[in-house]
């Protein structure tokens, strides 16, 4: 049975695509960014698209819905940036809360950075946390890495979860896959030899591990690479030159490290290769970058389908140590 959800600052649509191949249908997918706006619309004509300021969003006429879903920025919990928490001007979590109560969902699905399940932010996510249980919800915590999934990425992620009962009963983290995930050797070995270069197969072969986090930078920091310092020697050990992103795989003739492309990089982030990322090429990447991993969002979305079409369970209160988890 289709399911319906609404997302807000859904970006690129990682979490949209994995939540789609989920099995819930977009009654809204709400984004402020025109050049991300003009990536849905590239890739999914069909959905209901608002690019809108989430301030200035309502959802009341969404009310009974069954998930509302988010990416909500993460400059204000990330270790790249001050971690200014509720004083950062791009904290959305306060308004998503607003439109939780106004919506009032099965259902929620919420993702950040790492750095939110820091013990500075131990506060911060109570407050969270007890609002959502005054609401009549369930709270789940979890780190999960796009690895587990899959995806040729570290990429460790932040999901909170709330369910209303008797859903949250039948609430359960969704597995690991067993097979490790493909290097990004592998990934990459036919777009990068698209233009018939000599040493493609040769390096992919060196590229032989997983990819290290993608960094997108934001609006006031960041530009088309793949980083910082840290960053970029990581994925030297890879054979890639992270100071830059290219555009266009190596020619014939190519010497050294390639740089990725931005539907490289798509696909590191475990995006089909025919998902088209609209604009040039910083906002491009900036989209690719900051992106949740379709395959992690569909395996949560999986788990949080199953709850809500499952048989209800009788209500059973978990205890809050349960539920909180800050791995």
């Amino acid at each position: 049975m289709k399911l319906t959800s609404l997302e807000i600052c859904a970006g690129a649509g990682g979490q949209a695509l994995g939540l789609e191949r989920a099995g819930f249908d977009h009654v809204a997918v709400l984004e402020l960014d025109q050049h991300a706006c003009a990536t849905l619309r590239k890739n999914r004509p069909k959905w209901n698209i608002l690019e809108e300021d989430v301030h200035k969003f309502h959802a009341h006429k969404f009310s009974g819905l069954d998930l509302f879903a988010g990416g909500v920025p993460c400059p204000p919990f990330s270790k790249a940036g001050k971690q200014l928490g509720f004083l950062d001007d791009r904290d959305l979590f306060p308004q998503a809360l607003r439109l939780i109560g106004e919506c009032k969902p099965k259902a929620v699905m919420l993702e950040n950075v790492r750095g939110f399940l820091d013990p500075k932010f131990a506060g911060y996510r109570s407050n969270i946390q007890r609002e959502l249980e005054g609401w009549g919800y369930t709270v789940f915590w979890k780190l999960l890495h796009a690895s587990d999934f899959g995806v040729p990425q570290l990429r460790p992620r932040t999901l909170l979860i709330a369910l209303k009962e008797p859903y949250a009963s039948n609430f359960k983290w969704p597995d690991p896959v067993t097979a490790s995930p493909r290097t990004v050797g592998k990934t990459l070995s036919k777009e990068i030899s698209k233009n018939g270069w000599k040493g493609a197969r040769t390096w992919s072969q060196k590229a032989n591990k997983i990819a290290p986090t993608l960094v997108g930078g934001s609006k006031k920091h960041g530009g088309p690479d793949l980083g910082p310092s840290r960053a970029k020697e990581a994925w030297a050990k890879l054979f890639v030159d992270g100071k830059g992103v290219a555009d266009e795989a190596p020619d014939p003739g190519f010497k050294g490290m390639p740089r990725l492309t931005v539907p490289m990089t798509a696909m590191i982030q475990g995006f089909p290769l025919s998902w088209k990322i609209v604009g040039k090429k910083t906002n491009a990447y900036r989209q690719v970058g900051n992106a949740f991993p379709p395959p992690v969002a569909e395996a949560v979305g999986k788990s949080i389908a199953s709850a809500l079409n499952g048989s209800p369970s009788k209500p059973k209160k978990a205890s809050r140590a349960s539920r909180l988890v800050s791995a």
